[in-house]
């Protein structure tokens, strides 16, 4: 939160790689990046995309609803749903480089040795892979105007409960009665 800055004040700025990807990165904007990633008007991104989503829940129904698809037309790479570069230690951007990531936090060589890291929404980080910079607030908001327009099922979120397979492998889970014991005392059962 120290060195915020308004993109205003940081358009311009060339970024190497993207990534898209952490916990708090809810489906939703994996969609939006998705959308924003399928109008671009170049075949090849100037940046290194990655993209992971933070569950095999959410890797499912992405692909399910086409978005691994075109992420991989766009060129991304594609790592297992999880961490990733977001924990800094399972991947690694090219030393030196300048980063958009979605990751909650930013310290010093978290996602690679010396990098320039800027912490976006998924939004902009997908902005950013298509125009090899981070945009300008009025070139933000053009990419923008489309999908406010596709917002209610862009970002509706991922009931876990509504998706079969799920449903039916959480229906298969086993708990011991020594588990179910704890958690009545903890009240959760």
């Amino acid at each position: 939160p120290d060195a915020s800055a308004l993109l205003s004040e940081v358009a311009g700025s060339k970024i190497d790689e993207v990534f898209i990807g952490s916990c708090m990165t809810n489906i939703g904007h994996f969609r939006a990046a998705g959308k924003l990633l399928a109008d671009r008007k170049t075949a090849a991104l100037p940046t290194k995309l990655w993209v992971a989503p933070p569950t095999k829940m959410d890797a499912a129904q992405l692909t399910a609803e086409g978005y691994y698809s075109t992420f991989g037309t766009a060129g991304a790479r594609m790592e297992m749903p999880g961490c990733s570069l977001c924990m800094g230690n399972q991947a690694r951007v090219e030393p030196g480089c300048s980063v958009v990531s979605t990751s909650t936090r930013n310290f010093p060589n978290r996602l690679g040795q010396g990098s320039n890291v800027y912490l976006a929404s998924a939004e902009l980080a997908a902005v950013a892979a298509i125009e090899g910079e981070l945009p300008s607030v009025e070139k933000y908001l053009e990419y923008m105007v489309k999908q406010d327009a596709t917002a209610s099922d862009t970002y509706r979120y991922l009931n876990f409960n509504e998706v079969p397979e799920f449903v039916e492998a959480s229906d298969k889970v086993e708990i011991s009665d020594e588990m179910r014991e704890a958690a009545k005392k903890l009240s959760i059962l």
